[in-house]
């Protein structure tokens, strides 16, 4: 069994929470102290419900997201301990119609989409990696982190199609869809799950895999929508070491990263590369090109990656590791941030598109910084992908296609003041309209390009991420949860 390392002891995570917490805290937590009450009563030894104030820092942690804006103060917080126990309290939860959340790993950065003022129910403790020998699976718990789950893998010779970056939990990703390093070769995390764990919104417990048509369907995409998830079961592939790390350059050579990212990016030229390019700015106002280069095996072969080597880089950090010390490698935690993603896929970054993304960086840069001191952190953040990736899997929730295999970009800005909220999230709708609008006036048929739930902000509508999809994921929804006992949780709702 793993340990969560993040457990703060003592009250020092929870005077560090309360300040985090500080512009999302009212009273109207304690209308839900009954309820906590009653999970205390009813749940077994297995488990544990923690309140503010508590001084072994759990109820901090559980309470803890990456981003600031995804944090919130809730009358308590559970960590279950027994699938039983979930029942329980989510029987409780509906009986008493009382908000709640379910958290993974914490990573998501929509505000109440996995923070509530309710019952925080927090996975820690279904943090099994089970390897099945002789199925060719892991069976992985939903309270899990990705670098966690690798680290339990590491000298087996097998990994699992999960996470790219540390920190990022297992269930949030699973549930929304999941591109990996292994996509290119395996597909999309859901077209790797061989069964679902799940406590429906009834309180029955069932495994649902393709038998289950409507659920295996549902889960695969459609968030948090159907129960809580607490195992995922998943094909299992070989892992050698892997060569990779992250370059940096500076604007003079825009114009030569540009056109290497867009000649990789249209051609795919093997499907163990991965180019991620990113242009974003530093303290300081400049503006930064990045790319995380990726090789699913010891060493590339020659000639891969060799347009972009030959540019002259700021920093170059590649070399072959095991694949959770790459992993490990892509880290970002910011201290006390303001955050949030948006998405922006496309069909493809070409040459001029991707110059579209780079002056974007530079307007939002200059125009955000009057905001902060330091000012705000902007990123543009671009996937790129062999054009058969979605050939992997079958029908599923979300992508609502697959007959379309865009290419995901992300916009990430981080700030630190609640005042600039209104500007900064603006920028994001701005920006991913001129980069939409870009793509569309040089050709490209963006109609059916969804957007991504792990990316989408908030007020993303369901139309733009499941398009023909919605109305057959609602029916699933009101058949499976006729009394919207998920709905008393954030998330994107059907």
């Amino acid at each position: 069994m793993l340990k969560r390392a993040s457990i703060r002891a003592g009250l020092l995570g929870v005077v560090a929470l309360a300040g985090a917490f500080a512009d999302c805290a009212d009273d109207s937590s304690a209308d839900y102290l009954p309820t906590c009450r009653a999970i205390t009563r009813a749940a077994s030894n297995a488990s544990t419900v923690y309140y503010p104030g508590d001084p072994s820092g759990h109820y901090a942690a559980d309470n803890e997201h990456w981003g600031v804006t995804s944090s919130s103060a809730s009358a308590c917080s559970v960590e279950p301990g027994s699938i039983a126990d979930v029942v329980k309290i989510l029987q409780i939860i509906a009986a008493t119609r009382t908000p709640f959340a379910v958290k993974g790993g914490g990573h998501a950065t929509n505000p109440g989409f996995s923070s509530t003022k309710g019952v925080q129910i927090a996975l820690t403790r279904f943090n099994q990696v089970v390897n099945n020998a002789a199925t060719g699976t892991v069976d992985i718990g939903a309270g899990l982190l990705w670098d966690e789950v690798y680290s339990a893998l590491d000298g087996t010779g097998l990994t699992v199609v999960g996470g790219r970056l540390q920190g990022v939990g297992v269930a949030g990703f699973m549930l929304g869809g999941g591109y990996s390093w292994k996509t290119n070769q395996y597909g999309l995390a859901v077209d790797n799950v061989v069964s679902f764990e799940l406590v429906l919104p009834s309180g029955t417990v069932t495994t649902v895999t393709s038998a289950d048509a409507d659920l295996w369907f549902a889960l695969r995409g459609g968030g948090n929508n159907f129960g809580i998830v607490t195992k995922f079961t998943l094909k299992s592939y070989p892992q050698t070491d892997v060569w990779g790390g992250v370059a940096l350059y500076s604007t003079q050579y825009v114009d030569s990263v540009n056109a290497a990212a867009a000649k990789f990016s249209a051609t795919a030229p093997d499907k163990k590369a991965v180019v991620l390019p990113s242009y974003s700015n530093t303290p300081t106002g400049a503006i930064v090109i990045g790319l995380l280069i990726f090789y699913d095996g010891p060493s590339p072969p020659a000639g891969i990656f060799d347009d972009f080597l030959a540019i002259p880089y700021e920093t170059l950090a590649v070399q072959t590791q095991s694949f959770v010390s790459f992993v490990k490698s892509l880290a970002y935690q910011p201290d006390g941030a303001r955050m949030r993603f948006s998405s922006v896929p496309v069909i493809q970054w070409t040459d001029s598109l991707l110059k579209v993304v780079y002056n974007e960086s530079q307007y939002w840069s200059a125009r955000l910084a009057p905001l902060e001191d330091p000012p705000p952190s902007v990123s543009w953040q671009l996937d790129t992908m062999d054009p058969t990736y979605l050939s992997h899997g079958a029908s599923s929730a979300w992508p609502p296609t697959r007959a379309h295999p865009f290419l995901p970009g992300a916009l990430f800005f981080s700030w630190a003041n609640k005042s600039s909220d209104s500007a900064m999230l603006d920028a994001f709708h701005r920006s991913a309209a001129t980069i939409r609008a870009a793509a569309s006036a040089e050709g490209q048929d963006i109609a059916e390009a969804w957007k991504y739930p792990n990316y989408a902000i908030e007020d993303t509508s369901l139309q733009e991420m499941y398009g023909g999809n919605v109305a057959k994921l609602r029916a699933i929804h009101a058949r499976v949860d006729p009394h919207i006992i998920m709905g008393l949780a954030g998330g994107f709702k059907f």
